[in-house]
């Protein structure tokens, strides 16, 4: 048919019936929207590049695919990572800044920290509830369950990492170093030999995440922000003095420290390989207070001997896709091996969300999201499922491998 395009598709006009004209249609539109009110014209949320443009808010209607097209095989070793039938859902949405998610297979409920609103809420998987888990959380950002069930957290206003026990009781694992306090722990998994790990960069001194150094510190050198604004009364104010690092808590308590700023720059997300023998750390932009030039938004390796010492340092991953750096975060492994980073791609549409990277690394899959994802973590009743905190919203998709160890 002439006038119209390949993928375009005709359609009868039913015989003995008018066909409006296209301005009567628009008038009566126009007239449907104004009564209904502004609800009724509600913009769609920026979706990513698949065609047709998909609806991913709560209550869009499902998705129409088999296959999502948003789970890509950039590698044919990917595809049988791949759910067929299993399509990205966002789970929820409405927080400020989504981190730090972490799954508790007893309990069957994930944890994660909306870090500007001082809280950590809490999704359960029998009927998709969400609630508020812990308010105030002291800005916590990353958190994780470790191999006994309790909930380790990384706080970034009083500077600690900290151990939820089963009584319900907390515990300070690690508040300073050399007698100085930690600038901001951000990311804690704990290794196989009992011994937790975290990294300690400067975020949480920002302004919208936590809490900005005292007068004349690193992240306030001219004072003229006011830690005290919004928060309770006798709130103990520090300054940055430490640098940037990669810590060792080990099980008789000792702090170490692993790995420093010159190592990687700006530490971040971290996570081990199954047979826990390597490290992954991210290196990320820099943080309020930096001197240095900051991290590049790269993935780095090291082999572990006993005794927790990395060795052996090398460039795992650029994350640079297609000519665009989708910058890491958060880590996780499967038990292949596989490392599933977040991607923060900024305004590049279509490469924010996950990116998937091989043993050797080689990317071989993404998961693209409509928003920034900031980190992940494997969950569900099986292990099977990506659970992806995103900027303000929280997205799961299934898929055909599971996470390596608790997370």
């Amino acid at each position: 048919m002439q006038g119209m395009s390949k993928n375009s598709v005709a359609f009868e006009e039913p015989r003995g019936l008018a066909t409006p004209s296209r301005r009567s249609l628009l008038a009566g539109l126009s007239l449907a929207l104004g009564s209904a009110g502004l609800a009724a014209a509600e913009p769609a949320p920026p979706s990513t590049i698949t065609n047709p443009p998909r609806d991913f808010r709560p209550n869009a209607a499902p998705t129409i695919y088999f296959t999502d097209p948003d789970v890509l095989a950039v590698d044919p070793a990917f595809e049988a990572y791949i759910v067929p039938n299993s399509a990205i859902r966002r789970l929820w949405t409405g927080a400020l800044w989504a981190e730090g998610p972490a799954w508790n297979a007893v309990g069957r409920f994930l944890v994660w920290s909306d870090i500007p609103n001082n809280r950590q809420l809490r999704w359960l998987e029998e009927d998709g509830h969400v609630s508020t888990f812990r308010m105030p959380s002291n800005y916590a950002n990353g958190n994780s369950f470790d191999r006994q069930g309790r909930q380790l957290a990384c706080e970034h206003a009083s500077r600690r990492v900290v151990r939820y026990e089963l009584d319900g009781s907390a515990t300070v694992l690690a508040d300073g170093f050399e007698g100085k306090p930690f600038n901001a722990p951000n990311d804690v998994v704990q290794h196989a030999d009992g011994a937790y790990w975290f990294t300690d960069p400067p975020y949480g001194a920002l302004l919208y995440e936590g809490l900005p150094d005292e007068a004349g510190g690193p992240s306030n050198p001219q004072g003229h922000l006011n830690p005290r604004l919004g928060e309770p009364a006798g709130v103990a104010l520090k300054r940055r003095a430490l640098p940037n690092a990669v810590y060792r808590i080990d099980p008789s308590g000792r702090i170490d420290r692993v790995l420093t700023d010159e190592q990687v720059p700006d530490p971040n997300g971290l996570c081990f390989s199954p047979d826990d023998r390597i490290l992954y750390v991210c290196s990320t932009g820099k943080g309020p207070g930096d001197t240095g030039p900051g991290g590049k938004g790269e993935i780095y390796a090291f082999d572990l001997a006993d005794g927790g010492r990395p060795s052996n340092r090398r460039l795992f991953a650029d994350c640079v896709v297609d000519g665009i750096k989708c910058g890491p975060d958060g880590l996780r492994t499967d038990v292949d091996g596989n490392v599933w980073a977040s991607s923060n791609a900024g305004r590049a549409v279509g490469y924010n969300g996950v990116t998937v990277w091989s043993p050797a690394g080689k990317l071989i899959g993404r998961i693209r999201l409509p928003e920034v994802c900031g980190n992940l973590t494997f969950g569900g009743p099986k292990r099977n499922r990506l659970f992806m905190a995103a900027s303000q919203s929280l997205y799961a998709v299934t898929v055909n491998t599971q996470g390596a160890g608790p997370a």
